[in-house]
């Protein structure tokens, strides 16, 4: 696993196309017994090197009911992107993640997990990748029917400040699904 950590951590594959250059973020262990998939980097994590460190961050902790130091506990949680490096600014927001780093690094990652109980797919990219043609119409209808993909995965919304209009418009998630995740990732750890 180390080994191959560094090897992600090295990559420099798509370097042409990253405007702030390469600097892949990973978390992983062989014992980690929850990944997490979002999408990739924003600029205040490529900067500080540490995922997930901004209010999006923040949210999805609040969200898992789990400490910093849980959360940030290689053996206990696996932070693997979609995108490993931050891909860019996009009209919108920021770009997609890098369309390289999943088929050519998730893989190997995943196998080297040999503990690991529940993935959290975090946002469409995760769950495109992730869930195919299982996925269903949209991401809301998607996260309504989490339950159909429990025990391996978990879809969520992504906890972007950008989603405060989605979070109003669908109450039923932090009412109803924000406990059951909170739940099964105090079962999950404790196992």
């Amino acid at each position: 696993m180390q080994k191959l950590l560094k090897e992600i951590r090295a990559c420099t594959v798509c370097e042409k196309e990253l405007l702030l250059g390469p600097r892949p973020i990973v978390v992983a262990s062989a014992s980690s017994k929850i990944a997490i998939i979002g999408q990739a980097p924003g600029t205040a994590v490529h900067k500080s090197g540490i995922p997930w460190d901004d209010p999006s961050g923040r949210r999805l902790r609040e969200w898992m009911g789990i400490s910093d130091e849980d959360f940030y506990n290689e053996n206990k949680v696996a932070i693997i992107p979609m995108g490993f490096c931050y891909p860019g600014k996009g009209k919108s927001g920021d770009l997609p993640p890098r369309p390289e780093c999943a088929p050519l690094w998730h893989k190997p990652l995943f196998e080297s997990i040999t503990d690991l109980k529940l993935t959290l797919l975090i946002g469409q990219y995760a769950q495109k990748y992730y869930l195919d043609k299982n996925m269903k119409s949209t991401l809301t209808v998607t996260v309504q029917n989490y339950e159909q993909y429990l025990p391996e995965f978990l879809p969520l919304p992504h906890p972007s400040p950008r989603n405060n209009i989605w979070l109003k418009k669908n109450e039923w998630f932090e009412k109803e699904l924000v406990p059951r995740l909170k739940s099964i990732i105090s079962e999950t750890l404790h196992q």
